[in-house]
This record gives C-alpha cells, sequence and structure tokens, in this order.
C-alpha cells in the first residue's frame, strides 16, 4: 500500500508512475486522497484543539478543587462535557476520513520503478538476459503430456477422477524427479544463505492482506468458507507474514528465508492449448525464497536473486531467458519484476517458471514490518521475493528437451537426488 505521505508530497509523480501500470483510474483516485487527506488533517487539528482546551479546563478544575472553589469547580465540568462531545464528534469525523482514505489506498497498485518498460501486453517485455541453445528435437518428438503418458509418470485422468482438471498425480520416477527438485532447490537455496521455514498452507485474511492478495485476488484463491481461510497461491504469503508488526534490528537486514510448500490458484478461464498437461495447474509444487532488505540495498539484492535463479537453470542446463516485466504485465503489488522462461523443445514456446519481485514498502506498509537504523529511527523495510522454482513447467522442459530414442535424460545435478540417470 502506498504511503499517504509520499502521494502528498508527490502527487503529479505517483499519477505519471501509475500509467505506467496503465491505471486507468490513477488520477481520480490519487485526487480523492489528497482531498481527504485534507479533510483528515483538519479533523485532527480540530479535535487537537478540543482536547487541548479540555485539558486545560481539567487544569482549571484541579485548581479550583484545591482552592476550595467547589461551585466554580462545577460551572467549568459543565463546559468540560460539551467539550468531550465534540471531541467525539471529530474523532467519529476523523476515523471516518481514515477509512475512506484506506478504501480508496487498497484499490491503487504499486509504483513501478522508473526503469520499469511501458506496454500493456506479455508482448512488451523486454528480454534482459538469454542462455543456452534451443534443443534440436527430431520433429516426433513429444511433448510432455505424451511422455508422462508413455513412461507412465503423471497421470492427469486420474487426477481429474480424484479431485478435478488441474490437480495431477505423479507416479514412479515422476513422483521421484519431483521429490529430488524439491530437495535440490532446498539445498541450493541452504547454501546461498536462506534459512528453510516450512509454512501453513492455509491463512488468514490478515496475511492474504499483508502482501497484497486480498483486496485484489480473491477469484484466484480458494476459500474456505467455514473457518475464513485461504489456501495460498504461493509460499511468499506466510513467510513474508512472519514478519508482520515486527521490528527488526538493521544489523538483522537482510532476512533470508525459503520455504517450500503446494500452492493452489484458480485460475479461472484459464483453458485451450497453452494450459495443456503442466503448463497451468490448480495445485502445484514450488520453492520460494522472501528477503526482507535495508530500502538502499534491495535493487542489489534483487539482482542477487535474479542471478541466483538464472544459476539454478543454468545448473538444470535448461535454455532459458530473463525478462524486465512492462507496466502492463506486472502484478499489482510489484515495483519491478524479472520472468525467467525456459525454452520447451517439443512445444517450441517458452515457459514462465519464476519471477522474482521487489515491493519496495508496499507489502510492509501493510504489514508493520519495520527496522530501527544505527540512530534509533523506525523505518520501513523493503520486502522481494522470488520462484526458486516452481515445478510444473521445469519438470516439463526438463521431460521435452531431454528426450532420447533410449529414454528421458536426467541431467548430472539431479544424479544425487533422483539416484537414477534415466527414465525409460
Amino acid at each position: 500500500m502506498l504511503q499517504i505521505s509520499y502521494i502528498r508530497e508527490n502527487k503529479d509523480e505517483v499519477i505519471k508512475r501509475l500509467a505506467i501500470k496503465n491505471f486507468a483510474a490513477a488520477e481520480t483516485l490519487i485526487n480523492q486522497v489528497i482531498q481527504l487527506d485534507v479533510e483528515r488533517r483538519n479533523a485532527q487539528k480540530d479535535a487537537d484543539g478540543v482536547k487541548a482546551e479540555a485539558n486545560q479546563l481539567a487544569r482549571q478544575i484541579g485548581d479550583l478543587m484545591k482552592s476550595g472553589k467547589k461551585e466554580e469547580a462545577e460551572t467549568i465540568k459543565g463546559q468540560t462535557a460539551e467539550l468531550k462531545q465534540k471531541e467525539k464528534q471529530f474523532d467519529d469525523v476523523l476515523k471516518s476520513k481514515e477509512e475512506e482514505i484506506q478504501h480508496i489506498l487498497l484499490q491503487v497498485p504499486n509504483l513501478p520503478d522508473t526503469t520499469v518498460p511501458a506496454g500493456k501486453t506479455p508482448e512488451d517485455n523486454e528480454v534482459v538476459f538469454e542462455y543456452g541453445n534451443k534443443p534440436a528435437l527430431p520433429e516426433n518428438a513429444l511433448p510432455h503430456w505424451e511422455l508422462a503418458a508413455k513412461y507412465d509418470l503423471i497421470d492427469f485422468e486420474l487426477g481429474v477422477k480424484l479431485t478435478g482438471a488441474g490437480f495431477p498425480v505423479y507416479k514412479g520416477k515422476g513422483a521421484k524427479l519431483q521429490r529430488a527438485l524439491i530437495n535440490y532447490f532446498l539445498d541450493r537455496a541452504e547454501k546461498e544463505g536462506y534459512n528453510e521455514v516450512q509454512p501453513p498452507i492455509l491463512v488468514n485474511e490478515d496475511s492474504a492482506y499483508g502482501t497484497g492478495q486480498l483486496p485484489d485476488k480473491e477469484g484466484q484463491m480458494y476459500h474456505v468458507g467455514v473457518d475464513n481461510l485461504y489456501m495460498i497461491p504461493t509460499a511468499e504469503v506466510p513467510i513474508t507474514n512472519i514478519y508482520r508488526d515486527v521490528i527488526l534490528k538493521e544489523s538483522e537486514l537482510p532476512v533470508k528465508n525459503c520455504g517450500y510448500t503446494p500452492c493452489f490458484r484458480r485460475e479461472a478461464g484459464s483453458y485451450g492449448k497453452d494450459v495443456r498437461g503442466l503448463n497451468r495447474l490448480h495445485q502445484f509444487d514450488k520453492i520460494e525464497i522472501v528477503q526482507i532488505a535495508h530500502p538502499e540495498k534491495s535493487y542489489a539484492t534483487l539482482e542477487g536473486m535474479r542471478q541466483y535463479v538464472a544459476a539454478l537453470l543454468t545448473e538444470l542446463e535448461l535454455p532459458f531467458r530473463t525478462l524486465k516485466l512492462c507496466g502492463g504485465d506486472m502484478s499489482f503489488a510489484s515495483a519491478l519484476t524479472y520472468d525467467m522462461e525456459v525454452f520447451s523443445g517439443a512445444q517450441k514456446r517458452w515457459l514462465e517458471v519464476s519471477s522474482v519481485s521487489n515491493f519496495e514498502t508496499f507489502q510492509t506498509n501493510r504489514l508493520k514490518c519495520r527496522f530501527k537504523d544505527t540512530n534509533g529511527k523506525t523505518q520501513l523495510a523493503h520486502s522481494l521475493n522470488g520462484s526458486a522454482l516452481a515445478l510444473p513447467r521445469i519438470v516439463a522442459a526438463l521431460l521435452e528437451n531431454n528426450q532420447t530414442p533410449e529414454g528421458i535424460k536426467i541431467p548430472k545435478v539431479l544424479l544425487p537426488y533422483t539416484r537414477f540417470g534415466i527414465i525409460n
């Protein structure tokens, strides 16, 4: 959530930068916030004035009572009752204005970083890095869903029987490959200095609000209505919320956590060939990396996270590219996002497997996640997160790109985890 002080001091800049995100209501809502903030501050001034007058009368009453002038004191007490009524009226106005401001700010996305390219669709994203050669597969190369059936690795139809579309059942070496990737990603994160946590996969409204899923993405999350809990779309939500209402020491920054969880997304309206097989699921496994960083170092932190994900893809021997997302393709909460895409040999297209994002103070303002600097001043930290990595499309690319007449070869880095070198 944007800070009202920043909006007040940088109104034109805020509107201009929100236009990069193609946020049509920017000027209207920001002007409303500015006006409500003026009214809120006036109400605060009036309330403070009444309170000061009431305090002054209270001191007079005390002095009169000490002097034995009870009748005069009782007369003034009548005035304090009137002031208390006025104070309540001003407090009610103040509360109302604050609620109106809060309601509007919840509708306003984060400001994009000044380096974010303009654009409306994924086609406008900027390719900033590309690595590896696309695999030279024969014309009869199979897509991963056919390979999964051929080698009995993943049963999509059984998942439909048990739950519904988008909930595959992994079997045999398919299940072992999943487990191998999870353990490999967690071990690599540990070597990179991330502390592993195993968070709940259900969160409350406060947690979903804290990281920006609510009120923006209600329709994309599974809601457990009886208990009013949400199944997590990513481990980012519970891991970042560990620091809700926490004041850290500057010496503790950056805080680096990682976690493996299943993730759940309704993906409403997702149909067609581009969501076939593992391309888009309702339940999938992912390892998430999360950092709470010093504001002056968060973009260097983001670059480090981007390079770390790139190293994982390099070690998996997958061709990939890095995109800087344009304003129109960024998430509601992000200030700057890099997407990593791997090339799917049989499908002959790029598949997104990771996003790394800097949210600056957008999440931490909601979370009240702060740190105390060396001068004793308390300020908001920056939050960042990244997929390192989401498994479904990684598995899809590994199966497709490594298929041979003898079977599917396993990348060397995974051999200690799979304990088999080929799927046949």
